[in-house]
């Protein structure tokens, strides 16, 4: 047995639990002589045929000690013993330019969706791979900005990685694998999405990344959960500012008092963290020329005033309502829907 599937034997076994693993690893020295001293307890468990599981689920597993195992990761905090992995690790893609996690809360507005998509796609635009968590809301933004300028964007999960939720994203982590992006977890294949791995899988958002921007966290928001933890590990934390009676925006705007940065766009980000500016782009910007379903949702929102409802505008352009997000989004990074303000 090698070490990666002694240590994915005990940690189906044990369930995750990190403090019993971690005391393992301690007494044992390696996880191979550590399954040999509990293998007895759990003479059921087959470690050969889990594995062979993982393997045609085409999932990698990456102990801290390999050579894949990100080096960011290592930094931080109870970093997971080991990572399992979909796809591709950030940096092995785009070694450029370190990684940039977005986050905010799953009941987002429109205009904080619009945020999230229009910096993930930006930042994407110089490179820079984009993490998140797959959640609803902000995450969702996050990954689609990054898709749409055809970059690199990676999904850190709560559950095993045979399974994604919520359910109705399994098209998005299909379309960042196929995007060469990511889908990333500590957690083994058949772990269900229990509340305390919310919380726990932020570290490893934070932990993967250079920065970490807010968008929209409420008061006892997970995303300031993720932004401690970026404080905790030395890192960046940036904010996206919003109307101060907002309460989607109260833990945001604590931060900020804090002492984290505000930000209004991808530039002051690539400022702050010192990245050239000057440098053309390594992915084209789309054409600021609007085609005819972009026209046709222009000259709606004209008519109606903007901000209007996205319904209305489907409703009026029979336009699907997804696609209708994608417009605006695209106008919205163009600069189209600011001059109708």
């Amino acid at each position: 047995m090698t070490e990666q599937q002694s240590y994915h034997a005990l940690n189906c076994v044990l369930q995750s639990n990190y403090a019993k693993l971690q005391r393992l690893k301690i007494a044992h020295q390696t996880w191979y002589r550590a399954w040999q001293h509990e293998s007895q307890q759990y003479s059921s468990c087959n470690p050969e045929k889990l594995w062979g599981q993982l393997e045609s689920e085409g999932i990698q597993l990456y102990l801290q000690d390999d050579a894949s195992y990100p080096a960011l990761l290592k930094e931080i905090s109870y970093p997971p013993l080991g990572i399992y992995i979909k796809g591709s690790l950030p940096g092995q893609s785009l070694p450029q330019e370190a990684s940039i996690a977005i986050v905010g809360t799953r009941k987002a507005t429109l205009a904080g969706k619009t945020a999230a998509t229009a910096l993930a796609r930006d930042l994407s635009q110089y490179r820079i791979p984009i993490i998140s968590g797959l959640a609803l809301g902000i995450d969702q933004a996050a990954h689609f900005g990054a898709l749409e300028a055809s970059g690199h964007t990676y999904a850190v999960l709560a559950t095993g990685l045979d399974r994604v939720y919520p359910r109705q994203h399994i098209a998005l982590a299909q379309q960042i694998l196929e995007h060469q992006g990511g889908l990333i977890s500590e957690y083994p294949p058949g772990t269900a999405s229990l509340p305390h791995h919310f919380l726990q899988r932020n570290r490893i958002v934070s932990g993967l990344s250079r920065a970490t921007i807010v968008i929209e966290a409420p008061e006892h928001s997970g995303s300031l959960v993720t932004a401690q933890h970026a404080l905790e590990q030395n890192r960046e934390v940036f904010i996206v500012p919003g109307p101060i009676q907002h309460p989607n925006y109260r833990g945001s705007h604590q931060l900020i008092r804090a002492g984290a940065r505000l930000i209004t766009s991808a530039k002051d980000i690539l400022e702050d963290l010192n990245i050239d500016l000057k440098k053309t782009p390594s992915l084209p910007f789309s054409s600021s020329h609007p085609h005819a379903e972009e026209q046709i949702v222009l000259d709606i929102i004209k008519e109606l005033g903007w901000p209007c409802s996205i319904d209305k505008i489907g409703q009026i352009s029979k336009i699907e309502i997804p696609k209708v997000n994608r417009i605006i989004t695209f106008l919205t990074l163009n600069g189209q829907l600011p001059e109708l303000l």
